[in-house]
């Protein structure tokens, strides 16, 4: 390997001497390359904020285990369980608390624009402690008083008169399934492509919003362990002892079918996933089509090469030089551009798209795949040509 490098470091750089040698060409691979990296790249953070967006509730909430019920699809489609299967839970030696959580989706008027649009709301017990958020902990207090809810600062939508007044200490009313509410506070965790924001609010106060809930039923059951317990270990246990009806899963396990359910059952998954192959299958024939129309218009110098005893291998290498060269020259354009239209989309929708060295490090890997897979193709007329018929 070593003595392959180096032997191309003594080498003329012929793939490079060739490209430039065409600059209008060269400009129209690396535009075409770029485009479809920025392709790729949108494609990837907007997956990654698919995810990331539907799971920060589950990542703030303070437990090891969940309880859900094996006909639940997503947080937004929870299923309810009896309240009983938390009691049973106690049993265990192990669990420290088994606490209930009610979860639905509604519908609520905009205190500032007075239009509908779709929150989640979530209920709990407010004299525990159930979720990793300093401003819910600090207020849970307020929500114990009646039709009373905590609001996400950070939702998708015009909010920043009623975030001042409600800073500010003032009242701030609205409507929720035709009762009066009042925001008492705010905490921060962001929109995602379930609902446009999160209301929190005490157990008592979600059944007075959804009157026909019963209270033995719940949507979600967070379990928290006594430390030095192993939570795969407490999850069969769990299972074995709660029964049929419902489902125990880790926190890792919980967050990981909230992320399965929205990559296989919703159209907007295998969109972003389809979305990436078709940028990296654009990327493909652009990088093809340019190697391909350079091996033409040079078929007789390769020929002329390959009569003087070179081999395939190293008429291989120049292409796969050139191959490399607008793959690295196509990547930088291609990540410099995503920044702007990251920037663009998240102050936009509130969600979190961010650029990682992860999904910079792909995009590469995936750049310099499409360009060797195109290269490859298009030195096939090149590798069965005869340098007697080329003259």
């Amino acid at each position: 390997m070593i003595g392959f490098i180096q032997q191309l470091q003594r080498r003329t750089p012929l793939g490079w001497l060739q490209l430039s040698h065409e600059k209008g060409r060269l400009l129209v691979a690396l535009s075409g390359i770029a485009f479809a990296d920025v392709l790729m790249f949108m494609q990837l953070g907007f997956q990654s904020a698919l995810f990331e967006s539907n799971t920060r509730l589950h990542q703030s909430m303070q437990a090891d285990m969940f309880v859900i019920s094996p006909q639940a699809r997503n947080l937004a489609n929870m299923s309810s369980f009896t309240r009983r299967r938390l009691y049973q839970a106690m049993d265990i030696p192990g669990v420290k608390s088994a606490e209930g959580m009610y979860v639905n989706i509604v519908d609520w008027k905009n205190p500032q624009t007075r239009n509908k649009t779709t929150v989640l709301v979530m209920g709990f017990n407010p004299d525990k402690q159930v979720f990793n958020l300093a401003d819910v902990n600090r207020q849970q207090d307020t929500i114990k008083l009646p039709d009373t809810v905590l609001f996400d600062r950070a939702s998708r939508g015009d909010y920043q008169e009623a975030i001042a007044q409600i800073d500010q200490g003032k009242t701030v009313t609205t409507e929720i399934e035709r009762r009066t509410t009042t925001i008492s506070g705010l905490f921060t965790v962001g929109a995602s492509f379930i609902a446009d924001g999160t209301l929190i609010t005490s157990d008592q106060n979600f059944l007075r919003l959804f009157p026909r809930r019963e209270a033995s039923g719940v949507s979600l059951g967070l379990v928290q362990l006594q430390p030095g317990y192993d939570p795969n270990q407490m999850k069969t246990a769990l299972n074995s002892h709660l029964g049929n009806d419902v489902k125990v899963l880790t926190k890792a396990e919980f967050i990981e079918f909230e992320k399965y359910y929205w990559q296989t059952n919703t159209a907007i998954g295998f969109i972003f996933s389809l979305g990436v192959a078709m940028g990296f299958m654009v990327g493909v024939i652009i990088v093809y089509q340019v190697l391909s129309t350079d091996v033409n218009s040079h078929i007789k110098e390769y020929a002329t090469f390959k009569a003087m005893g070179y081999n395939n291998l190293y008429l291989l290498g120049v292409v796969f030089e050139e191959a490399i060269i607008l793959a690295v020259l196509g990547f930088i354009p291609g990540a410099i551009a995503p920044l702007g239209l990251y920037y663009l989309t998240r102050n936009a929708t509130n969600l979190p798209l961010y650029m990682t060295l992860a999904r910079a490090l792909t995009v590469l890997a995936l750049t310099m795949i499409m360009c060797i897979i195109s290269g490859a193709i298009a030195t096939r007329k090149l590798q069965s040509a005869d340098p007697a018929d080329m003259f």
